[in-house]
């Protein structure tokens, strides 16, 4: 066995530290580190199951162009070639990037540099502009420069913590595992969201706010804490700059009472709230994408962020506002300009900033302002204004709002390349030159985390087949493209040492961003680097911020009016991650146990809205929003405000019929981030009418998708399942079936037909469906794909004699199902969720399903009673 590398998760912005030990070619075990300061030896589902994605499947493993294997040289050479003429012919304005917060920082340097140094136009943008772009703005509006001023450590300090529009203990539950434990100390939880998500059901207070009154939420929080007396009117007056008569402009409209009515709370629990945000000093607001995606996002977050600078929340341990971000380094690529909007290190496009960073760089077409944002880039594209685009790490005709729009936009462009490390996917589908890119475990950078901590990731894996890294790719291109020496990296730590002399260049100071020792270290250091933390453990605490006077900025912002529900529109719209799973699914997707939480694109719906629109659990739902429409599987649920839905964002063409939910949301954006949103759109609702259901179970994957109404792919052990779901003749889905020997079964009655393919004494695929009758539980069937001899139950789904059946799987690190978890409960008399974990071992791991095993020991302990 190898020695265990030290590298960092590949998913969200909590950044944690891995130990990574390869067993064999293409395996590795997993671990969480324990020195890594994010995450202590803690990992998440996604995390502790990172091994079942390191495999081959599915990768992108030679250049192509067209449909046609190529060498590098020539698929180089064709990108260079085509960018160079597009420019030439109509200027530089005419190209542009789309990158990823997948991307390392160095690979983000890269192509930073390239596009507005060289190329000269800031036409490069993130997918992190759909998560995180208005904190960057409201960062900067209040503080000068987009800095998080708080660490994990302060949630160790906090009295209070808020949890405004995140469901951490989803999307960040190592986070979450470390608020809990200061929960236990004593301190209290708020969550603020308008659905009772897991995390809410753990909170002291949940707030079920409308969706988009966040502002009035605020605002009106800030007027409380005037008139009680807790604005600090001394750290105001020595640290932060208040535009004249916001006092009086704050006062209009922001009573506990028109609070209350704009965001649908009763009073008495906003009260609540409000007094103990006045009583309690040592505060932190975490704040995700249910403040960051909305057309009002920027002014939500200075909201937050004037409550905090009023309150003298700030600089301080266990006082802050902190934005977590939903990427692995949505951050690292913030620092080095990654987003349209900036330039480099922290700086925009002043031009004292544009001389300093072309003096840096000796670029001979620095970009004059910035550029293109996400949703207006693939507008332009659409338009024809962008003529070459250069799509990276990212799958935009799935993400994006409004992705039907996003797709003919990338049919009509005259040249797209895109690098990936998937062969197949539905923004690749429009590539005119497809590159192979290196996956996690197996670059070689470094990425930073939501409290500023900078970490390596190291290789585990050689590169497999022609696959090379993002910055290789691209300083290859820019190469070719005539500027040879200033892209002469030959290692990743090239790239980082020009990267840290470009954060102290010229800097006196004004910056807080600055990593001057890193800067002088060589190859050996970089390689053993350790986590460390730019800027300190407390910014701020000096009060001095990086604004021209050192001031912070209180920012004016009201409520924007909140549209009633539309005749045709009735209802608002959702969006949002899974617990175990991540962006499109093209990792995750591959990893049998992370399916198991949630294996189709659910609806969730409020049981009132179901009732009187005749929605049924368990059936199919169409979902229309004035841009387009998909189908989901249904879910009703009390935790939806009655008139709201609920999608997760995950699902694509390639794994399901259904649930393509970046088809729904409007191309509406923040007008000061230019962040789309995402969480509110007009929506209506219907049922859908199937004669059949079923599934189709095989050893092998589909080329494509079974052709019928409703499919939707699950990782499986040994294989693929399909759930299915349709209206006309099934011999199409049976022909999928494999060749061999047929073993069938019917019933005419219930229009149950059952049939299993069996090849060389193994299981080889099974279709089962029903018109009215009962299809088996899959567990059984799926063990069968890896059973050395096929039983003689096959049929019936089961195992010979009484098989016990583990329910819907709710630990999926010890994968456990409701039903053991319920019957342990009952047996062993367990009274609380620590002893479900001792008796069983559920919740003892990433702790993400603690809040479902309290919910499912309540009920059981009701149900006794």
């Amino acid at each position: 066995m190898s020695e265990a590398v030290r590298t960092t998760c590949a998913y969200c912005g909590v950044g944690c530290g891995i130990r990574a030990t390869v067993t064999g070619e293409r395996k590795v075990t997993i671990e969480g580190d324990p020195d890594h300061p994010a995450n202590r030896g803690r990992l998440c589902s996604k995390g502790t199951h990172l091994g079942e994605t390191v495999g081959l499947e599915g990768r992108l493993l030679t250049p192509m162009i067209g449909k046609k294997r190529t060498n590098w040289d020539r698929a180089l050479d064709l990108v260079a070639k085509r960018f160079k003429e597009t420019i030439a012919r109509h200027g530089p304005n005419s190209v542009a990037f789309y990158v990823s917060g997948q991307l390392l920082t160095e690979d983000y340097y890269v192509a930073n540099k390239l596009m507005k140094g060289f190329i000269g136009t800031a036409n490069i943008d993130t997918n992190s502009r759909l998560c995180m772009s208005s904190a960057v703005a409201g960062h900067t509006r209040a503080f000068g420069e987009d800095i998080v001023p708080a660490t994990y450590n302060d949630l160790d300090a906090a009295d209070l913590i808020i949890l405004v529009g995140s469901n951490t203990a989803w999307c960040h539950p190592i986070i979450y595992q470390r608020i809990r434990a200061r929960c236990e100390a004593g301190a209290k939880l708020v969550v603020i969201d308008p659905r009772r998500t897991e995390t809410a059901e753990e909170a002291d207070i949940h707030l079920a706010i409308r969706p988009g009154g966040d502002v009035a939420l605020m605002n009106g929080l800030l007027q409380y804490c005037r008139e009680a007396g807790a604005v600090d009117d001394d750290y105001l007056a020595a640290h932060v700059a208040v535009p004249e008569n916001f006092w009086d402009e704050l006062g209009e409209g922001n009573d506990l009472w028109s609070v209350a009515r704009a965001c649908d709370v009763p009073v008495a629990d906003l009260r609540r709230f409000y007094e103990l945000f006045a009583a309690t000093p040592r505060t932190v607001t975490m704040f995700s994408q249910g403040i960051n995606q909305s057309t009002s996002g920027t002014d939500q977050v200075n909201a937050i962020l004037n409550l905090h600078l009023a309150t003298g929340r700030i600089g301080k341990p266990g006082a802050a506002p902190f934005s977590i971000t939903g990427q692995p380094n949505a951050m690292g690529g913030r620092e080095v300009g990654g987003l349209a909007s900036t330039l480099a290190a922290h700086m925009d496009f002043a031009p004292e900033n544009r001389d300093r960073v072309q003096r840096f760089w000796a670029a001979p077409a620095m970009a004059e302002k910035p550029g293109l944002k996400a949703v207006d880039l693939f507008r332009a594209v659409g338009e024809g204004r962008i003529k070459a685009l250069w799509v990276m790490a990212t799958n935009p005709a799935v993400s994006m709002p409004d992705a039907g729009r996003v797709r003919e936009a990338l049919a009509a462009c005259p040249f797209v390349v895109v690098s990936d490390v998937i062969e197949n996917t539905d923004t690749g589908a429009f590539a005119h030159v497809r590159l192979p890119a290196a996956a996690w475990g197996e670059k070689d950078g470094t990425v930073t985390n939501s409290d500023r901590t900078i970490s390596r990731q190291r290789a585990l894996f050689a590169m497999p087949g022609e696959a090379m890294p993002d910055w290789w790719i691209v300083k290859e291109v820019a190469r070719r493209m005539g500027w040879k020496t200033a892209f002469s990296y030959d290692r990743p730590a090239d790239i980082w040492r020009e990267h840290c002399r470009l954060s102290t260049y010229d800097n006196d100071g004004a910056r807080l961003f600055a990593l001057p020792g890193a800067a002088q270290g060589g190859n050996a250091a970089y390689d053993d680097m350790k986590p460390f933390r730019w800027g300190g453990d407390q910014t701020f605490a000096d009060g001095r911020f990086s604004t021209i006077d050192g001031r912070a900025r209180l920012v004016p912002v009201a409520q924007k009016p909140l549209p009633e529900p539309l005749v045709k529109w009735p209802l608002t719209l959702n969006t949002g991650r899974y617990r175990d799973q991540w962006h499109t699914m093209t990792r995750t997707g591959l990893a049998p146990k992370l399916a198991r939480h949630r294996e189709e694109p659910l609806v969730e719906v409020h049981p009132d809205d179901a009732a009187r629109l005749g929605l049924v659990g368990g059936g199919l739902a169409r979902v229309e929003t004035p841009q387009g429409e998909s189908v989901y599987r249904i879910v009703v649920s009390e935790g939806q405000r009655p008139g709201e839905l609920f999608v997760p964002i995950h699902w694509t063409d390639r794994t399901s019929s259904g649930g393509r939910t970046g088809l729904l949301p409007r191309p509406l954006v923040d007008p000061v981030s230019g962040q789309p949103g995402f969480k509110r759109t007009p929506a209506a609702i219907a049922p859908v009418a199937t004669r059949w259901r079923g599934f189709l179970l095989l050893a092998n994957e589909l080329d494509e998708r079974p052709a019928c109404l409703w499919a939707t792919r699950v990782a499986v052990p040994a294989g693929v399942l399909w759930e299915l779901a349709g209206n006309g003749d099934l011999k199409c889905i049976e022909a999928l079936l494999p060749r061999g020997e047929r073993i069938e079964a019917q019933d005419i009655a219930r229009g149950t037909r059952r049939v299993a393919v069996v090849t060389g004494g193994r299981l080889a695929g099974a279709l089962f469906v029903t018109e009215s009758g009962e299809l088996p539980p899959r567990d059984w069937l799926i063990a069968q794909l890896s059973a050395p001899d096929v039983a003689p139950t096959l049929l019936a789904g089961r195992a010979p004699g009484v098989a016990a059946d583990r329910g819907p799987i709710i630990c999926v690190c010890f994968d456990i199902g409701l039903k053991t978890i319920a019957a342990a409960i009952r047996d062993q008399q367990l009274a609380d969720v620590a002893a479900i974990g001792g008796a069983i071992g559920a919740g003892t791991n990433c702790g993400s399903c603690r809040p479902a095993l309290a919910r499912i020991l309540a009920e059981e302990t009701s149900d006794a009673a």
